[in-house]
């Protein structure tokens, strides 16, 4: 666990001295929903939030509620007029569904 949240810091100091926008797509993980936010850290609010456990995405496989929720975070901010975000993948590594999200998000035309 101590690992987990060395990871997780050192990844979000690393972001804040590099993000001038302050904007940052963050993504946390439970065995089976996925959950992402957009997150304004200069004002420390949710700007845009989608995850797996909304109505329409259910009764789906892993690895589809990831793609859903990728481009379903990526519309909410395009159409909040978000383009440009850092993206958070918290404490988990780059690989599997979190890659997946990512990857969806940025088809659907968010940038990160």
């Amino acid at each position: 666990m101590a690992d987990t949240l060395k990871r997780q810091t050192r990844i979000r100091s690393k972001m804040k001295k590099h993000n001038p926008t302050g904007l940052r797509l963050t993504v946390f993980r439970s065995l089976k929903n996925i959950y992402a936010q957009v997150i304004d850290d200069n004002k420390n609010q949710t700007l845009v939030a989608a995850s797996s456990v909304e109505k329409p995405l259910e009764n789906k496989k892993k690895m589809e509620l990831s793609v859903e929720v990728g481009k379903l975070i990526a519309k909410r901010a395009l159409d909040k007029g978000i383009k440009e975000v850092y993206f958070d993948r918290g404490k988990y590594k780059y690989h599997g569904r979190v890659k997946t999200l990512a990857e969806s998000a940025r088809k659907e035309g968010l940038k990160f």
